[in-house]
């Protein structure tokens, strides 16, 4: 997105001039904001075209497309000198709950607060499901462009002919100016972990301008020896420090993958239905952030951060789009969403989903959730599900659903201990 031109304002002190555009970003809302040049981020332009060679970008193809130009600021806009980069707050004052994942923890990880929004113990019939903190509230691509194009009409007036901004929506590798800008350093989940009491709980956006502006030193933290976040994925997805597989990350498999989830990823999904925290949860730095949650981002009422799974699972479009309406979870669609719902529901097991699953079976529109609701029914294995599964088998057209139904009824669809 980008602003029209303006006349120029009067030249001013550059280390002045910049402190004022700090000034500005904080007081059009942002939490963080640094400054750096256009140079090319070589190194990180590097490793994305060897992650894209490795096909660790999935179905991401605007990765991969991007991969040449991405790591090139000026060729994204010409006559670019600067990149104001700015961070967004979307942590929580409570922890979000991830234990009945059955993730892996390590004694030395913060351990988060169980007791939010969680169902009561006698009550089976609220089986909830997971979103990930980003998503508990407003999309912040709505949250934060407004606050950008202020930021950016600031720097026009200030004397900037080109002011072109982006909140991951760009050809431009987010976290390599916001390192290069000073806000934070690279952690081995991948994301950037800040110094200033926001740990990783950071949206981050830019802006590309004409204006000369002095640069903030890079930051230079590390993690050290710590490894808690490859050892807390549940699906393996970090394959190693910095590195991430986004084939076998939740977060991918539950938002950006549109076809079925891998049958061997299934279980260690949990009850995610889009994305996950977990490498985030677990990571040392973000035990102590800042105690204060932008209000855009507090759980929405009716769904928040643990939404009830069984009116979810056989939504309607019409009630998809009411209940999400401007969230970021209508990224995954309403089929993607029930899908997911149907994997969660299979991870739980308890059998009184399965008048619902059933429901999902018969759903001749979409081939994708009768699928996963032959596979959640599998797991959960009662005579009445597998007499559901029987029955399907008898009509259904789909290969691939016929497939599922197979393999659930023979007991090697991943069925529940």
């Amino acid at each position: 997105m980008g602003m029209p031109s303006t006349t120029h304002a009067h030249p001013v002190d550059a280390q002045r001039l910049a402190q004022e555009v700090k000034d500005e970003a904080r007081a059009a809302g942002f939490d963080l904001c640094g400054i750096t040049t256009s140079t090319p981020f070589q190194e990180e332009g590097q490793a994305l075209a060897d992650w894209v060679s490795r096909g660790f970008h999935g179905e991401m193809g605007y990765m991969a497309r991007n991969s040449v130009r991405s790591p090139l600021p000026e060729s994204v806009v010409p006559g670019a000198r600067a990149l104001v980069v700015v961070g967004l707050y979307y942590g929580s004052d409570r922890a979000e709950a991830d234990g009945p994942t059955g993730s892996v923890r390590s004694e030395s990880a913060p351990t988060p607060d169980t007791s939010i929004e969680e169902p009561p113990a006698d009550d089976p019939s609220t089986l909830r499901g997971r979103i990930s903190r980003y998503a508990w509230g407003e999309d912040y691509h709505k949250v934060m462009e407004p606050r950008l194009e202020r930021l950016a009409s600031f720097l026009l007036s200030r004397g900037a002919t080109v002011a072109r901004y982006y909140v991951d929506t760009g050809p431009v590798i987010d976290r390599a100016a916001a390192r290069r800008a000073g806000l934070g350093w690279y952690g081995k989940n991948t994301l950037i972990i800040t110094r200033r009491g926001h740990g990783s709980w950071v949206f981050l956006g830019e802006i590309l301008t004409d204006l000369a502006l002095p640069p903030d030193a890079p930051d230079e933290g590390d993690c050290g020896r710590c490894r808690l976040c490859l050892d807390a994925c549940p699906t393996g997805a970090i394959v190693s420090p910095y590195m991430v597989d986004a084939r076998r990350c939740i977060s991918y498999l539950t938002i950006e993958h549109r076809g079925p989830i891998p049958r061997e990823l299934r279980p260690a999904i949990g009850d995610h239905i889009f994305g996950c925290d977990i490498c985030q949860v677990v990571c040392p730095h973000n035990a102590k952030t800042v105690a204060q949650m932008h209000p855009e981002f507090a759980p929405r009422p009716g769904t928040g951060s643990r939404p009830l799974l069984l009116p979810l699972l056989n939504i309607t479009e019409e009630e998809f789009q009411r209940q999400f309406h401007g969230s970021p979870v209508k990224r995954t669609r309403r089929g993607g969403l029930r899908r997911n719902v149907a994997v969660a529901l299979g991870n739980l097991g308890d059998p009184v989903a399965v008048p619902e699953l059933l429901r999902a079976l018969a759903d001749d529109g979409d081939p994708l959730v009768r699928g996963h609701a032959a596979w959640a029914l599998g797991r959960i294995g009662t005579d009445e599900a597998r007499e559901g599964l029987r029955q399907r088998l008898q009509c259904e057209r789909d290969a691939g659903v016929q497939e599922e139904i197979t393999l659930s009824l023979a007991g090697t669809g991943g069925r529940c201990a």
